[in-house]
């Protein structure tokens, strides 16, 4: 068991969604709630851009700019920084907000729907085409989380954090997300161990954040767990891999329904090298 280095003071309220692209210098990742995107630059300042009621995820474009699931739908960032929001895919229910996503191996962009309460059920995963268009990929979900992809692009694994396991899809560009099926249980009935955010190593080992368990862990292409990597704070939300050669993994925590002096590195950023490189991210085609 390793321990991951807290790298930035407490500078969120919820941090999602961290991704390593070159192409903005280095790690972007969301205060969800808060509705902004933040980037940590290499001498650990960090800036922030508000984009609406809420951020759930952004993803590098291959034209430039970024992509970024807002409150309740997709707004589009121009490499110039103009932001383009895209219609609403839902208006009449107030109560139901975007959660995390990712990109596939096709450059499309998926973001799943949980309830702000996260009643059972409710919330949707959503595929954004390059062309505009909208898919919907999975209905009656509950907490939409975590979308990552093995190296040769065939098998997609994803989290809805309540079932308490990563499950793993068969993937193609002609049809999509199939035949899904467990493929690791996470949460082994206690209830702190809840599958977050997840990233997929250049070994095809899945990296999956436990909310509520302050840890990170790997599962071997097999689904066993091989490796745990201890986290400073609880509510440990996402990683990703990231650094000039992809070797640095880079973990969000959340400060959500904390009191102000409980937890304390609750809502910073932590990393570490855990001997294994990462995936070049998978940016939007759009």
């Amino acid at each position: 068991m390793a321990a991951a280095e807290r790298i930035t003071d407490r500078i969120v309220h919820h941090g999602e969604g961290p991704c390593w692209s070159p192409t903005w210098g280095g790690l972007r990742f969301v205060d969800m709630t808060e509705g902004d995107v933040l980037t940590l630059a290499a001498d650990g300042s960090t800036s922030r851009r508000h984009y609406g009621e809420v951020a759930a995820i952004v993803r590098p474009r291959t034209r430039g700019g970024a992509v970024v699931a807002v409150e309740r739908g997709f707004l589009l960032e121009d490499a110039d920084g103009t932001l383009n929001p895209l219609p609403e895919l839902w208006s009449a229910d107030a109560g139901v907000r975007m959660n995390e996503g990712g990109c596939d191996p096709d450059g499309r962009f998926y973001a799943g729907s949980m309830a702000y309460g996260g009643t059972e059920g409710r919330g949707t995963l959503f595929r954004l085409d390059p062309d505009g268009s909208v898919t919907t990929v999975l209905e009656g979900v509950t907490i939409s989380n975590g979308l990552g992809f093995s190296p040769d692009g065939t098998l997609a694994y994803y989290n809805d954090t309540q079932t308490g396991r990563t499950d793993v899809f068969d993937y193609s560009r002609e049809g999509g997300l199939v035949d899904r099926r467990p493929f690791a249980q996470v949460d082994e009935g206690a209830g702190v161990n809840r599958p977050d955010g997840l990233c997929v190593d250049a070994e095809g080992g899945v990296w999956t954040a436990l909310f509520g368990g302050s840890a990170v862990r790997r599962y071997a292409p097999d689904g066993t767990l091989d490796a745990v990597v201890e986290v400073g704070a609880r509510q440990v939300t996402a990683c990703t891999f990231g650094g000039e050669d992809l070797s640095e993994l880079f973990i969000t925590t959340s400060r959500e329904n904390l009191e102000d002096d409980d937890d304390p590195a609750a809502g910073s950023v932590f990393r570490h090298v855990p001997g294994v490189r990462g995936l070049p991210v998978l940016p939007f085609a759009g």
